[in-house]
């Protein structure tokens, strides 16, 4: 049976760790990105400075920056996708808390994924998605706290963040198919750059270049970090995983996103963790080793 081996097993497990730590902290920095302006204006400079990111590390590792025609379709598809996606994500923040975002964008983006998975292919969820779906869904009612108020997911932003959870899980269908066109990162170069073409056409000149004038060095930094950081190297890495695993498969890992979500939100906005978030981080992590544990033959 083929699989991974394991060296290459062990970096690609690192990189989807560092990459899960980094969407985790990237609640708490849009958060702070969310109170500088306008949501099409925020969202039109982090893919513009994503957009000369990937440039600069195509250019560096001698990349080709062309893909099969075959996928100008998906390219399109995706482009919008993530273009809602990030609106979403910035209008759900402005209006609602990072921590409540992290937790029910990645419990929900899986498990999505799966479903739509399954629902394309016809079949029934194995053993272990099932059982790792299953752990997932307790994890987000955990962090919740359903059962004290379960209104509490349809309050504030998180409107948006369901809105954000369904588009991503769309979005990954789409990336996945990103290899059969040529190098991934090369596709999300080109998702990103189109991206920042829609986001400049329907957002406001006057309040694009209001916020230069105004952004000070905490603005710079955070969208730098988000950015570059994890939007460039952490998200072009988890398309790449979906290239190779499948959807599914690769958005199982973003169940290791609340926790360090909620650690970032402690640390950068002063929200306190709960035991509850402790105990729904831990058993994210355990959704994670299920649905990416082999099946016993």
């Amino acid at each position: 049976m083929s699989h991974i081996e394991d060296p290459k097993k062990r970096i690609f497990l690192i990189g989807m760790i560092l990459s899960m730590f980094c969407w985790g902290l990237s609640w708490a920095s849009g958060k702070i990105l969310s109170q500088y302006g306008d949501v099409l204006t925020i969202s039109f400079y982090r893919f513009a400075l994503t957009f000369v990111s990937l440039l600069f590390i195509l250019i560096f590792l001698k990349e080709k920056f062309t893909i099969l025609r075959l996928g100008l379709k998906d390219l399109i598809c995706a482009s919008c996708l993530i273009t809602l996606y990030t609106y979403f994500f910035f209008k759900g923040l402005s209006a609602g808390m990072a921590g409540a975002g992290g937790v029910l964008v990645t419990i929900l983006n899986p498990v999505i994924s799966y479903l739509a998975m399954l629902l394309l292919t016809v079949r029934r969820p194995t053993q272990n998605e099932f059982v790792g779906i299953c752990f997932g869904l307790l994890a987000g009612s955990i962090l919740l706290q359903v059962w004290v108020n379960w209104t509490n997911i349809f309050t504030a932003g998180n409107s948006y963040f369901l809105l954000a959870s369904f588009t991503w899980a769309m979005l990954s269908l789409f990336t996945a198919k990103a290899g059969r066109y040529g190098s991934s990162m090369v596709f999300s170069f080109w998702m990103y750059g189109i991206s920042t073409l829609i986001l400049l056409l329907i957002s406001s000149p006057t309040k694009n270049i209001s916020l230069l004038q105004t952004a000070d060095f905490a603005f710079w930094a955070n969208l730098f970090f988000s950015a570059t950081i994890t939007t460039a190297f952490a998200t072009t890495f988890f398309f790449m995983a979906t290239s190779k695993l499948g959807a599914s498969k690769a958005s199982s890992f973003i169940f290791l996103v609340p926790f360090t979500a909620a650690m970032g939100s402690w640390v950068f906005l002063n929200e306190t963790p709960r035991v509850h978030t402790i105990i729904g981080g831990l058993i994210g992590i355990a959704a994670v080793y299920v649905l990416n544990k082999k099946t016993s033959q």
